[in-house]
């Protein structure tokens, strides 16, 4: 739809409108959190952000597809990392607060970030 549009003139100029629709989507989106809204609100505003962040990515030329099967990917790689420090010390995940398990994931991405160095 988006690009059907764009064919006609209904795009952004550059992609800073298109930066700038993202966050007043988010904001939107906060906004019917924040105030405890109905459902359909708040599903109805992640859907306005979503849309909009497949338009950023059209404007990127980058497939929102294949941005999000990446992003699955690495949470899943890094998910792995922690379960495995949990793992190796015989605990169970709750007996860790979530600011020790967040320690653990910057771990998994410092690793990560290594690896590519090192490639």
């Amino acid at each position: 739809m988006q690009k059907k549009a764009a064919e006609i003139g209904f795009d952004w100029p550059d992609i800073s409108g298109v930066i700038d629709k993202v966050q007043e989507e988010l904001d939107e989106l906060s906004h019917e959190i924040n105030n405890h809204s109905a459902k359909s609100l708040i599903q109805s505003e992640l859907g306005d952000l979503m849309f909009a962040c497949c338009n950023l990515a059209r404007h990127l030329d980058i497939n929102p597809e294949q941005a999000l099967a990446s992003c699955n990917q690495k949470f899943y790689r890094r998910f792995n990392y922690v379960e495995t420090r949990v793992n190796a010390e015989g605990k169970r995940f709750s007996d860790y607060s979530l600011t020790e398990l967040d320690s653990f994931w910057d771990q998994a991405k410092q690793l990560e970030k290594l690896d590519e160095i090192d490639s």
